[in-house]
């Protein structure tokens, strides 16, 4: 009878220690609210960025630049993308991070599979900053090719409603907004 409690207790332990690891994030957007699983296991340091600018308010009113119907919905630039900000231009959100130094590159195993959210960067792999995206579909070509560091867990339909862009470059006229990204 001991061993069976002992065994009960190890594996009730391990179920709750798996439940109050994940760390989950809610994005607000105008649709819906939105939940992300954030993974630090696979990718600490970009989960730590994304953490430290959504709880300090930076990603509120940083609009959906490029949305691309079938691949992505990419947002995050908190210089130039805010639109609370002076600093605000939609023809250079994109372009602009934040204040802190940019990200080496955390490539892991995770797919970018519908949901997926990952490090948005220029051709240097090491150059991600606050900007990031979210798969509408699967996209096996960013696979190692960029830091996936979370999944949306709840509220996918609340992204599928973003502003789609321009076919080609992805570019949204009258973009969508952030309202707010904050950790449960």
């Amino acid at each position: 009878m001991k061993k069976v409690l002992y065994l009960f207790i190890f594996f009730f332990s391990l179920v709750t220690i798996e439940v109050m690891a994940k760390e989950i994030v809610t994005l607000k957007l105008s649709y819906g609210d939105v939940q992300i699983e954030l993974y630090p296991e696979k990718a600490p340091n970009h989960v730590k960025r994304f953490k430290e600018l959504a709880n300090s308010g930076k990603y509120d009113g940083v609009v959906f630049h490029r949305v691309i119907d079938g691949f992505m919905a990419q947002t995050g630039d908190v210089k130039f993308g805010n639109s609370n900000n002076p600093d605000f231009n939609l023809s250079l959100a994109g372009t602009g991070g934040s204040d802190l130094p940019n990200l080496k590159a955390e490539f892991t195993d995770i797919a970018h599979t519908r949901g997926i959210l990952s490090a948005a960067r220029s051709a240097d792999p090491d150059s991600a900053n606050s900007q990031f995206f979210i798969c509408f579909e699967s996209a096996p070509h960013l696979d190692r090719q960029y830091s996936a560091f979370g999944k949306v867990i709840k509220g996918m339909e609340f992204v599928d409603k973003i502003k789609k862009g321009d076919p080609s470059s992805g570019a949204v006229s009258n973009p969508d907004k952030i309202i707010s990204i904050r950790s449960n």
